[in-house]
């Protein structure tokens, strides 16, 4: 169906790399650590939701220029800490420092990733990633979860000083990789950083919407799950 492109750009985190479920059994493994129950941490699953809540708040601020990357490592660890009244910045620190060594050794996918991938490449489409994560991290879930044989070029905020949806990630993207615009496309789930960042660097956007959102950007394709892609390359 469309044959014009040849470049895919993929981002990692909640499109391929399941982030919440990842970031679950990590958590798990830090409760119980850090015997969080017994320093007041008296509901998981709470301390789990909070967690997603105040991870996902403090990237918008950071993919808007508000805060610095360190900022959002350890405080979205201390501010749900907050909610359950414990002012402790270095049991914070320290949540955030161990927790950024363990999720990246966690490897599930969402459904259908490694066979969507394989399917684009044995049609000779060229895939690449640009994410908003950070460099050192992306490229352990990308080793860890086998999804690395797949990506010719790999596009973090770290390797280029710059985060979606800002044009200058996109153009860093493009000249790293040879790809024209009117030969590329973004496949991603947010709608902020991929699919506006993807109209802000002037290439067609595919939105993978899992969560069947009703979006406020009419992108160039959506889908609800990756197999559909199949319909689309």
């Amino acid at each position: 169906m469309a044959t014009k492109y040849k470049h895919i750009f993929f981002d990692l985190d909640h499109t391929l790399w399941d982030f919440d479920a990842n970031s679950r059994y990590t958590l798990e493994e830090l409760y119980g650590m850090f015997n969080l129950r017994e320093r007041g941490v008296y509901d998981f699953e709470l301390f789990y939701i909070n967690y997603l809540v105040h991870n996902e708040k403090l990237w918008s601020r950071y993919r808007n220029g508000f805060i610095k990357a360190e900022e959002l490592r350890w405080k979205r660890m201390w501010l749900t800490l907050i909610d359950f009244k414990i002012g402790d910045e270095q049991l914070a620190r320290a949540l955030s420092a161990r927790f950024l060594e363990l999720l990246p050794d966690k490897n599930l996918l969402f459904p259908y990733t490694l066979e969507i991938l394989q399917y684009l490449t044995n049609k000779q489409y060229r895939l690449h990633m640009i994410t908003n994560g950070f460099d050192l991290v992306q490229h352990r879930k990308l080793r860890n979860s086998g999804l690395d044989k797949f990506f010719a070029e790999v596009v973090t905020c770290d390797s280029c000083n710059s985060i979606k949806p800002h044009k200058e990630i996109f153009d860093y993207a493009f000249a790293r990789t040879g790809a024209q615009l009117h030969e590329s496309i973004m496949v991603g789930d947010s709608m902020e950083a991929d699919i506006q960042g993807a109209i802000n660097a002037g290439i067609d956007q595919l939105y993978v919407n899992y969560l069947k959102l009703d979006p406020l950007i009419k992108p160039t394709y959506m889908v609800s799950s990756l197999k559909e892609l199949e319909n689309i390359f």
